[in-house]
């Protein structure tokens, strides 16, 4: 049996009610709840899960396989089951006695957004696998979708560092790309991988390439143009920075200044939040130019003129902005301050973090500084992962 099957049946029964009784309260029909708790198919819609979690009075995610409850470590890889949906492109069909729908499972995806938007990634390793089974089995009327749900699983392997999957994820994005511009802002994700993976050349010239290929003519630019080409820009110059070539980078920093300034404001084209963008998106990333070649001083005067208040607490580009903070408060020797950035991500975004090597090197730094630790700074190198 799956376990969601397990999960539904061992709630159903807590909840006193028959198979018959579990069907005529959530609509779901009983021969779909019999296969799911008889583990008869591979798994069941979320659509067909929240309808169930509804009925039950319990969250989806308690269906879906919630996280254990005594918080212990995993035993298996977080994202084995995404990995290998991402592999998978055709599906058996499931437990549903109706296929699911383009409505459906668009719907479905846009109550998940919160969790990628969230860093819920436990969360989202659990759902990730039926929203991708139910993506591949749309068919062609599914391409909007399937390209959505693709890109964004793509952006969260490359910020998981789960390198392979991501390839996976963003070649297939790139194929059901509708037009220029979803192949632009996939190929943006895929820039990022390759910074990530350290192929620096790689990155600057498919950054530089796109960014020409779709240069929009200001005077008329959309918000998602503007958007699109102004993040390819970014990308060139973070592999130009780290690749010893300052003066590109500072070149395409200011044409992304450029579309910053026709943008007005920092503005998510289609409410997308991979592609929020304008003038503080820019200044953040000009201060991490900064802090890569070690200006720790810049670094800090410019955060100081960096408007943070209207950026959510989750947002990636805002917390890889206090890092750069907390490096440069470390390396001026205002170790408490650096350690208080820290306790502030670690509050607002407690997933992401630990997912960063560069808060690890942070962290070591204010550790040398120190003869004794104290509790929180134990407990900070355990959230991070930091031997002591």
């Amino acid at each position: 049996m799956s376990s969601a099957g397990q999960n539904v049946k061992t709630v159903r029964k807590r909840r006193g009610l028959t198979q018959r009784e579990l069907a005529d309260a959530s609509g779901v029909s009983l021969s779909t709840i019999r296969k799911l708790e008889q583990g008869d198919r591979e798994g069941a819609r979320l659509e067909t899960l929240r309808k169930l979690a509804i009925a039950l009075h319990v969250p989806t995610m308690r269906l879906a396989g919630a996280p254990r409850e005594d918080g212990g470590p995993q035993t298996t890889d977080r994202w084995e089951a995404v990995k290998s949906a991402l592999e998978r492109t055709h599906w058996a069909a499931g437990v549903e006695d109706e296929p699911p729908t383009v409505t459906g499972v668009h719907s479905a995806l846009q109550k998940a957004l919160p969790l990628f938007t969230g860093d819920r990634l436990t969360e989202l390793s659990v759902l990730l696998p039926s929203l991708l089974r139910d993506t591949d089995a749309l068919g062609p009327q599914g391409r909007t979708v399937r390209m959505r749900l693709l890109q964004l699983s793509g952006w969260l392997m490359v910020q998981t560092r789960q390198f392979a999957a991501a390839e996976t994820a963003l070649e297939r994005a790139l194929e059901h790309a509708a037009d220029g511009l979803d192949k632009a802002a996939t190929i943006s994700i895929v820039c990022w991988l390759r910074l990530r993976q350290g192929r620096l050349d790689e990155a600057f010239a498919l950054a530089v390439g796109w960014a020409d290929e779709i240069e929009p003519r200001m005077s008329r630019a959309t918000p998602a143009e503007l958007s699109t080409w102004g993040w390819l820009l970014l990308r060139a110059s973070a592999a130009a920075i780290r690749n010893g070539q300052p003066t590109e980078a500072d070149d395409a920093i200011k044409l992304a200044m450029a579309a910053a300034v026709v943008m007005g404001r920092e503005h998510a084209p289609e409410n997308d939040f991979l592609r929020m963008f304008g003038p503080t998106t820019v200044k953040l990333k000009a201060a991490e130019n900064a802090s890569v070649t070690d200006r720790p001083d810049m670094v800090l005067r410019m955060a100081q003129r960096i408007p943070m208040a209207g950026l959510r607490p989750t947002s990636n580009n805002r917390n890889r902005h206090l890092l750069d903070v907390a490096d440069a408060l470390a390396k001026t020797g205002q170790y408490a301050d650096a350690f208080e950035k820290l306790e502030q991500i670690k509050a607002d975004s407690p997933e992401w973090l630990p997912n960063q090597r560069y808060a690890r090197d942070i962290l070591s730094k204010l550790i040398k500084s120190r003869r004794t630790l104290t509790t929180d700074m134990r407990a900070m190198a355990d959230a991070v992962g930091l031997p002591l």
